[in-house]
């Protein structure tokens, strides 16, 4: 039986990612990877950056009619990539 004051893996996991501040990074790898696969390559040959600092995601792209297009989906992009990465970790996203 497990002691009560025992934590679950996932838990202590969860735990180390924020002491060590490495939950960004695995975002962003998370999101990097699904950002190719749910945009597609017409979306993903033109993009040249995507970061996510704090609770924001940044994605730049080489195509100003693209950034446009991507002006307008922000609250798609912000519930794909949410999905992604398993909850509402992301509150914003900035199309540069």
């Amino acid at each position: 039986m497990r002691k009560s004051n025992e934590n679950s893996l996932q838990e202590v996991i969860e735990q180390l990612l924020d002491q060590y501040r490495l939950r960004d990074k695995l975002n962003e790898v998370r999101i990097r990877k699904a950002w190719d696969d749910t945009m597609g390559n017409a979306i993903s040959n033109r993009t040249t950056d995507i970061r996510v600092k704090s609770d924001t995601l940044y994605i730049s792209v080489s195509s100003a009619p693209l950034r446009e297009e991507l002006q307008y989906q922000k609250s798609r992009i912000l519930e794909l990539m949410n999905k992604e990465i398993g909850g509402p970790y992301l509150k914003l996203v900035v199309i540069q």
